[in-house]
């Protein structure tokens, strides 16, 4: 399959994409992508696929989760393996649980772009870009610091491949051995309110695991686990860059991450990053709101899977509590009664932002629970698999997303919010979202 060029993809129309003042420092950055070796392998890629292809035959789970916008200055050992400890620590939770296998992606390695609902910012009467990512320009509100920058996407390409490396190094050198969790959370289980369940459950695997020992069982899985990653595909320059003839297949890869997706801003059915990704043999997801219809939902499958493979398709829904109930069950429904197979996934973050009086950006996590048991309540109602959940989280402490076991109030918002665009649920909002929906889980299975 033949990829367009960029200038075809922009011909044909791309949304939320920078604007580059010098288009020869635009070129430069694209030919020294280009050169650059693959941050992922294509083996990789169907690896996944296949695992998703379980996702969407109701025989496994997906968790997906990580920063709402990476920044370089975040490439850290700390912040990568913070980051890994909660997934791990969720999909622990979730598998123990539910019994029930969990695929574990990252939001990592490579979303340093945000899509924006506007293209400037205006401060105190100042006027400037938006912040689009560290991708595309800086934080910082100076006229300098906000230019569009091709030279970032360079950067991006170095800071995935720091990142990876850390992922490997942590998922495959024994970081993430089973026997290691109680390490991982002593604090957590010392200063929540879940901390206690976490504590009896970590038992739980302990004596099992010894029972193991006693009997002479002790398969690699227990000592290294899959990891994969994924990012929105925003910037056309760099994913077409980073897109490749894999030489076992002859397919097309996009060889920036293992999954890619489409978000709500930019899945024109006609624009350029369906286009793009209806190309690549990654499996690639589309970000489904509320003013999806059941029709676009399949012209988008018929478009990004027209050979229908197994894996190949997730839709990540994002309604908003209040909008869930009522939107997606015609979706599935009809989507479905298509005979499109494709992984149904829910992001309960997007849907429920607000600001809140002291003019911080923020989510209650209870709207999040509940669009989550919304999303279970309709695959239920129609018989379908609710295959799994992607969150915007952190390893860290920060007091971002309000409620959860420690109450966060808006007051206690400014104690240590750190995000440079959306709120984020920290570490013990991320490990109570994952006992509630092993919960949930558990009773989708019964």
């Amino acid at each position: 399959m033949s990829i367009p060029s960029l200038a075809d993809l922009h011909a044909i129309g791309a949304a939320q994409q920078p604007t580059y003042p010098d288009p020869a420092r635009r070129d430069a950055a694209v030919d020294t992508l280009r050169r650059m070796p693959p941050l992922v392998f294509a083996g990789e890629c169907d690896a996944l696929r296949d695992r998703l292809a379980q996702v969407s035959r109701g025989e496994a789970f997906l968790l997906q989760g990580g920063d709402c916008a990476e920044t370089f200055e975040g490439v850290t050992a700390d912040n990568v393996r913070n980051k890994l400890r909660v997934l791990l620590s969720m999909a622990v939770v979730l598998t123990y649980a539910a019994s029930v296998p969990v695929v574990k992606v990252g939001r990592l390695a490579g979303q340093y772009a945000k899509p924006r609902s506007s293209d400037t910012e205006t401060r105190d009467g100042v006027t400037l870009p938006a912040y689009r990512g560290d991708a595309v320009n800086g934080f910082d509100f100076e006229p300098e610091s906000r230019a569009h920058d091709p030279q970032r996407l360079v950067d991006v390409y170095n800071a995935s491949s720091a990142t990876l490396n850390l992922a490997r190094a942590f998922t495959k050198g024994g970081y993430a051995d089973l026997r290691q969790m109680h390490s991982w959370n002593n604090d957590f289980v010392r200063n929540s309110p879940l901390g206690q369940r976490y504590e009896s459950m970590g038992r739980e695997i302990d004596k099992a695991l010894s029972f193991m020992d006693a009997i002479g069982v002790d398969p690699a899985q227990l000592h290294t686990v899959d990891f994969y990653s994924s990012h929105e595909a925003l910037l056309l320059e760099y994913e077409h860059a980073l897109t490749r003839i894999d030489q076992r297949t002859e397919q097309p890869y996009d060889v920036s991450a293992h999954f890619l997706w489409i978000g709500e801003r930019t899945r024109q059915l006609d624009g350029a990053h369906v286009e793009l990704l209806s190309r690549i043999a990654n499996p690639v997801g589309v970000k489904l709101g509320p003013t999806t219809s059941a029709d676009d939902a399949i012209a988008l499958a018929e478009k990004l899977n027209p050979d229908r493979i197994p894996g190949k398709l997730t839709f990540i829904t994002r309604f908003g509590a209040g909008k869930i109930r009522d939107g997606l069950p015609h979706i599935v429904e009809k989507v479905t009664a298509a005979g499109i197979e494709a992984a149904w996934v829910c992001d309960p973050m997007h849907g429920n932002t607000f600001s809140t009086d002291n003019g911080y950006k923020t989510r209650e996590f209870d709207d999040v629970i509940d669009e989550v048991r919304g999303f279970f309540e309709v695959h239920r109602s129609l018989g379908t698999w609710p295959g799994g959940v992607h969150v915007e989280l952190t390893g860290d402490d920060v007091t971002e997303c309000l409620g959860g076991g420690h109450k966060l109030s808006a007051a206690d918002l400014s104690t240590r919010y750190e995000t440079l665009c959306d709120p984020r649920l920290n570490r013990a909002q991320s490990l109570e979202l994952a006992f509630l929906v092993a919960q949930m889980l558990s009773e989708a299975t019964d």
